[in-house]
Order: structure tokens, then sequence, then C-alpha cells
């Protein structure tokens, strides 16, 4: 397995998110938990379990939804972040006032559910190239509000994030190359005013416009929807001009297809796929 680039983002950055997230569940306020518990005294256990054999991601996150509502909740993973658990396996115990373990729950688990859900498909399409010199990049195709944590999700996986926004990165795709009137016109007006260090990226879709992209300097470039053929000619042809340059393929890429597509020799394979075709990874709360 290629070595994790997960960063938790920092939660200056996220306390924002998941206290506008625990405001939206909460509301005015836990009717039934309020009614049960109004002193806010009562001590409850409880643990989380694994549903389904999957990947888990997002612990870190969930236990700070506990202590954003009460710092006096204990939240202790028992397995790894990263870490393939097979079913019905207990991945944290919790100890608190019952009053916060109930009205973080939900949030807390909705966010756990999602993140592990990605990372879980994230691992399987990374298995299938693992051995290979190519690295598995994901999209800006995540849910509005959820990028950071969408990302940090695919990076557990094993994959390496791409442009986390369109400050990150210059990349020309076809929209801006048909704008400006063609490749080169595109990489003269953005290299003109793009700032030191960024790197520009150019998208392709035939060999033409690989050959564009190399005589205009690209230093990176994007082979889109290409079949493996046109692939490969175009990874020979950037490999004879210029070592240097890196070569990402995109384009419907699947579990059947991954493979074959990262053997043409191409430095980076970006989907959206571990985002926009997951599935939540299913985890519960059970008092004890």
């Amino acid at each position: 397995m290629k070595h994790s680039t997960a960063i938790l983002p920092p939660f200056l950055v996220l306390d924002s998110l998941l206290q506008n997230w625990l405001l939206e569940d909460i509301g005015r306020g836990d009717r039934t938990t309020q009614a049960l518990f109004p002193a806010s005294a009562q001590v409850g256990q409880a643990q989380w379990l694994i549903k389904e054999s999957g990947l888990v991601a997002g612990l870190p996150i969930a236990a700070r939804v506990f202590h954003l509502l009460n710092h006096q909740v204990s939240f202790q993973p028992t397995v790894e972040e990263g870490q393939w658990c097979e079913q019905g396996q207990p991945i944290a115990t919790l100890t608190g006032p019952m009053d916060a373990l109930l009205m973080a729950e939900r949030v807390a688990l909705n966010l756990a559910m999602r993140l592990s859900g990605i990372a879980t498909l994230t691992r399987k399409y990374v298995d299938l190239i693992d051995d290979l010199p190519c690295q598995l990049v994901d999209t800006r195709k995540t849910t509005p509000g959820l990028r950071l944590l969408e990302k940090y999700a695919t990076q557990v996986g094993g994959a390496v994030n791409h442009r986390l926004g369109l400050d990150d990165a210059v990349m020309i795709k076809d929209n801006h190359i048909a704008a400006a009137g063609g490749i080169g016109a595109a990489i003269a007006q953005v290299r003109a005013h793009m700032p030191y260090p960024l790197t520009i990226e150019v998208e392709t879709e035939t060999l033409q416009m690989v050959d564009e992209a190399l005589q205009h300097g690209a230093d990176i470039i994007m082979l889109d929807n290409m079949s493996l053929e046109m692939m490969q000619q175009a990874v020979q042809r950037i490999r004879q001009t210029n070592e240097r340059i890196k070569i990402e393929a995109s384009g419907n890429i699947t579990l059947d297809t991954i493979r074959a597509v990262a053997e043409t020799g191409v430095d980076y394979i970006s989907s959206s796929a571990p985002v926009t075709r997951s599935s939540w990874l299913d985890l519960s709360m059970r008092f004890v």
C-alpha cells in the first residue's frame, strides 16, 4: 500500500463548519433529549460499531463534533484512522454527559459514514495500481461545503489531492482553450498573469493537442477521454520530448479500467469516482 498523504485540516478551519452542522441539527433544542436529561448530569457510555466491512475515516472529526458540544465527552478510537475493519468491530468508545452524546450523535456519525465510504472506495481503486509508478488523484467534483473533508477522506484511502480550488493551480481545460482561441494563446495569456510558483496544466483530447501543449511549454499534460492506444502514443511523444513533464489521465476511470490506464505509463490518474460513486459506510452508536 502506497504511503498515505492524509493530513487533517486544522480545527481552526473546520470548527465553523462543524458548529454550523450541529446548529442545523439541534435547531432551537433537542426536545427529546432535553426532556429526558434536563440536568445534563447523567453520564453515559457508548460504543461505535462498524456494521459492514470497510476502511474507517473521520474519527478525529467525529471526536471534535462531540467536544464542541461538550468538552467533557471522551471519544476514544479503538482502531487507527484509515484501518480496514470488519463487520461488527468496535471502532470507538465514548463517555460523557448523556445529552451531549445524544445530541452530537447524528452529525458525528453522518460525517464518519460519508468519509469512511469515500475512503473505502478510494482504497479499492488504489489497490489496483499499488505496484505501479502511478498515483490516483481526486477532482473538484465534491459536495459543496464538504470539499475539505471529502478530499481528506480520499487521502486516507491512499489517493493524492488534486487542486482544492481554482486558486490552487492553473488548469487550462477545453472551454478555456475554445474561449482563448487555442492552446498556444491560452498558455501565453495565463503565463503573463500567473504568480510564481504555479505550473500550467493543459487538458488534451487528441495527439495534435498534445503536440501543441508540448510546443508551448505546458508543465503537466492531461490526456482526457483518450483510447488506450492513443494514450500510449501520447505518453511516448511526451517522454521523448521532455521527461520532466508530468502526465495525467482522466475520463471514464472505473475499477475495470484503471489498471490498463496506469500501464500506459502516465504519472497520475484523476477520477471523481471515489467521491461521486461511493456509498456511506454504515456505522452505529450503542449505549453499554
